[in-house]
């Protein structure tokens, strides 16, 4: 293991990985806690990203932290005994192991746990235990590793061979496939717009199978791409807060729930002000409050939308 004793002659890194070492084994930090982010440690230690990560993947690979999505990186369940110093054995040079693939992966974990913002190429260079310019041998930029990234996440799930045959079955599907990748990469939805989509091929098999459905009904094209786009932007569209609220939380430190009652005199303000009438009376009829549930959003607007768009394909086939 890591030598990690911090002492004044060791680099910044590992002086970060003996004071967090030392918070848990002083149970500041107990099992299950977040440890400090790439972005905490940079500011309070005033080192680079980098270096911050440098020291995360250290404490993870000696066992004392591990990494959870959405969550973060948190203190490991069970603390390891303290690292003995010996010589340590010779390792595979990573430079000699390194490919696009492992970069993206690498790239999707950190986007995963942190969020996109949290993502650099030094910080990806330094938990693969590499010279931080050697990923640009395979991604010329932050930019293009995250095109490479998006198209390895969307990449991620496939459809039949056989086409379905019934169109909204087929619909249902490819939405819920896109909802389930969004729901396991949150940072995707920050990509690109409707006025200026995301091209990459990965997506470009989402779309394909959506407007395959769509087709040979007798809609006309700018129809048939129309309510392809409003699909698509129902995910996307809701998917958007699932990575904005993570980064609430971790800005806050509260969950949704602790903010809403933060501002519970400010809505009964509101409330109590006598000018929102519809308002009050629909939140008054809540026992315990509205639950904004993302998942049932999801599935109550895809049967809201596509029962429109059944009224219109029907009546389309029945002209034509």
């Amino acid at each position: 293991m890591t030598k990690t004793t911090g002492t004044a002659g060791d680099p910044p890194y590992l002086r970060i990985v003996a004071a967090i070492r030392r918070r848990i084994a002083d149970g500041e930090l107990a099992p299950g806690d977040r440890v400090p982010s790439t972005r905490q440690i940079a500011g309070e230690w005033g080192v680079a990203l980098a270096t911050a990560t440098k020291a995360l993947t250290t404490l993870r690979l000696d066992g004392f932290v591990e990494a959870r999505p959405r969550i973060g990186t948190v203190v490991a369940g069970t603390a390891p005994a303290a690292p003995t110093r010996r010589r340590p054995s010779p390792a595979p040079d990573p430079e000699q192991e390194l490919s696009l693939d492992r970069i993206v992966r690498t790239a999707i974990e950190i986007a995963d746990a942190e969020g996109l913002s949290a993502l650099s190429m030094r910080g990806v260079a330094a938990r693969l235990g590499v010279a931080a310019m050697s990923t640009y041998r395979y991604v010329s930029s932050k930019e293009d590793l995250v095109l490479h990234m998006a198209d390895a996440a969307f990449g991620e799930e496939s459809y039949p061979a056989d086409a379905l045959e019934d169109w909204r079955t087929r619909i249902e599907l490819g939405a819920r496939t896109l909802w389930s990748l969004y729901r396991k990469h949150p940072w995707l939805a920050q990509l690109g717009s409707l006025t200026r989509p995301l091209l990459v091929p990965n997506l470009m098999v989402h779309g394909e199978w959506m407007l395959g459905a769509l087709d040979g009904h007798g809609l006309d094209p700018t129809t048939l791409f129309d309510i392809h786009v409003l699909l698509y932007s129902h995910v996307q569209g809701l998917a958007v807060h699932l990575e904005m609220e993570a980064h609430a939380e971790a800005a806050t430190g509260q969950s949704e729930d602790q903010w809403m009652d933060s501002r519970a005199p400010a809505l009964q303000e509101l409330v109590e002000s006598g000018r929102f009438p519809t308002f009050t009376k629909v939140v008054g009829a809540f026992e315990d409050g509205y639950d904004l549930r993302l998942d049932a959003l999801f599935e109550f607007g895809l049967k809201a939308l596509l029962d429109g768009v059944t009224s219109i394909v029907e009546g389309q086939e029945a002209v034509t």
